[in-house]
C-alpha cells in the first residue's frame, strides 16, 4: 500500500483560507525549512519530532522576530495581559 503525504495550503484544498493567516503560516514554514528541516538528516520520525519540537521551543521563547521586536510567547501573553486589564 503506498502511503504518502501531501502538505498544501493552496485555495483548492482548503476552502477556510484567508491570506492574512497564510501569510504567517508560510513565514513560519519557511523558517523551519530553512533553519532546521533542510540543515538536518533525520535518521528516523522520532528524531525529526524531538528536532522539530526543540526547533519550534527556541523560536517562540527564544527567537526574536524581526517585525515583532520581540517573541511570538512574549507579544502573546501581553496580548492577554491587555486583555483581562481591559
Amino acid at each position: 500500500m503506498n502511503k504518502s503525504i501531501i502538505i498544501s495550503l493552496s485555495h483548492a484544498r482548503c476552502h477556510f483560507y484567508r491570506a492574512k493567516v497564510s501569510v504567517f503560516v508560510e513565514r513560519l514554514w519557511r523558517s523551519v525549512k530553512y533553519a532546521e528541516v533542510y540543515l538536518n538528516a533525520y535518521e528516523s520520525a522520532s528524531e525529526a519530532k524531538q528536532s522539530l519540537a526543540k526547533y519550534f521551543h527556541f523560536y517562540n521563547k527564544n527567537r526574536k522576530h524581526q517585525t515583532l521586536m520581540a517573541t511570538p510567547d512574549q507579544v502573546y501573553y501581553e496580548s492577554v495581559r491587555l486583555q483581562k486589564a481591559g
